[in-house]
């Protein structure tokens, strides 16, 4: 493994990362605290709720406990959270709760949903003074904009990284081609070189993007919805490599499909796999598994090309039906505070785009934070417009197709595309 970056390179990259993401900003993004009539600024809060309801995602909420406690001794208000699955299940049960009178004061969501959930009318804008978001990274902040308005706050960026187990190997082979080689050697018996979760778009993006694909292109400064480039000679180009893993029996059956992170994530802990393609979440369930992990960035392709990860910051969001929005968001800004969200990086390793927490030795001193800021220098960061919705199960089945073997990589990828133009047309449809 390449030595560590220094300790002003990594800030650098960390700064820097997930630059352009989400659409085109307004140079103000967020709303300057109220003002009375007569020009002051307006101090009063409404009054206090009994409570505010907080979803986590999946097995991340421990580290409220104590937060919840010190926020409800300083303020007087209990904090209610639960942890729910957060790629999918928090949408769609805010599409049911929320109305319903029954649902959360705040969510958690990665931010490519964001402008989708806005246009539905299911997130409220936040208001917060500038010093709050001028303590993020320009781009986590760009992130959580859609149309000119804040959604939320950043609590977390990230992006998939090679996670080793050093009890089986010792290094990072240079290339892709040489890690496709060092797993036709290690896989036998049971045993396994490599494991990704080629079949779902996410981590497929990777590949595809990295030999020329792309979600959409760009017109005028913006995404273009219409500018598919998932089926060009390039997207094909990944197919090809991402369907050969699974011709040649290089990864197991159980790893398509719904199932397929759970037994990842077991024949990896079980050390029946060296090596895996995950993201910062899997750190510390793999620590608490007892492996001695390395992580390190994708190796590039043999050209020198980076594997080009989505990069993602996911965010604190107030619901548009709770009834204690300026409470909320108070309670997100003390989440997503400095001391606070360093505590969160200590328990969930997920790294917090606050800028004076990027100089901090907890972070800038762990390899593991330096080789995510590493892939996230050369990573995509997800566009969050709307049309975004519509890529992924179009991807997602279209993906399947490929990796049983039911559809050649060119066949697959001409489905998905035509499958994600006619849905993002009979939503079009469907709003007007």
């Amino acid at each position: 493994m390449k030595k560590a970056f220094s300790l002003f390179a990594l800030v650098l990259l960390l700064i820097g990362i997930l630059a352009a993401c989400g659409p085109d900003a307004k140079e103000k993004t967020t709303t300057a605290t109220p003002e009375k009539k007569d020009g002051t600024a307006a101090s009063s809060m409404p009054a206090k709720p009994e409570k505010l309801v907080v979803w986590e995602d999946q097995k991340k909420a421990g580290w409220l406990k104590q937060v919840a406690a010190d926020f409800e001794k300083e303020n007087g208000i209990k904090i209610e959270y639960k942890d729910i699955e957060m790629a999918t299940k928090q949408r769609e049960q805010l599409r049911l709760d929320g109305p319903a009178g029954s649902g959360p004061d705040i969510v958690t969501l990665p931010h490519d949903q964001i402008g989708q959930l806005a246009v539905e009318g299911l997130l409220a804008p936040l208001t917060v003074d500038k010093k709050v978001t001028d303590s993020f990274t320009e781009s986590s902040i760009k992130s959580q904009t859609y149309d000119g308005k804040l959604y939320g706050l950043p609590k977390s960026t990230e992006t998939p990284v090679l996670i080793y187990n050093k009890k089986l190997v010792k290094e990072v082979p240079a290339t892709m081609e040489d890690l496709y080689a060092k797993a036709k050697e290690l896989t036998k018996g049971g045993q396994y070189g490599f494991l990704a979760l080629f079949d779902n778009f996410y981590f497929a993006h990777a590949v595809i993007g990295g030999m020329g694909g792309y979600v959409f292109g760009e017109k005028d400064g913006k995404m273009d919805p219409s500018d598919i480039g998932l089926n060009n000679a390039g997207a094909v180009k990944g197919a090809e490599f991402i369907q050969k893993w699974y011709k040649e029996g290089l990864f197991p059956k159980g790893i398509i499909g719904e199932n397929g992170g759970s037994t990842l994530d077991g024949l990896f802990t079980e050390g029946k796999a060296a090596f895996v393609m995950n993201g910062p979440w899997a750190f510390g369930p793999y620590k608490d598994a007892k492996v001695d992990i390395g992580v390190a960035p994708l190796p590039k392709f043999a050209d020198g090309t980076p594997m080009k990860t989505f990069s993602g910051v996911k965010g604190w969001n107030v619901s548009a039906f709770s009834q204690n929005k300026e409470w909320a968001t108070k309670f997100i800004e003390y989440i997503t505070s400095a001391k606070v969200a360093k505590e969160r990086y200590k328990q969930t390793f997920e790294i917090p785009p606050v800028k004076s927490l990027m100089q901090d030795p907890i972070i800038a001193n762990n390899p593991e934070a330096k080789a995510v800021a590493a892939q996230s220098a050369v990573a995509v960061p997800m566009p969050n417009i709307p049309e975004m919705g519509q890529v992924w199960q179009g991807m997602a089945d279209n993906l399947q197709t490929l990796v049983t073997g039911k559809a050649q990589p060119k066949e697959a990828l001409d489905a998905a595309v035509k499958r994600i133009k006619s849905d993002i047309a009979s939503t079009q449809s469907g709003s007007k």
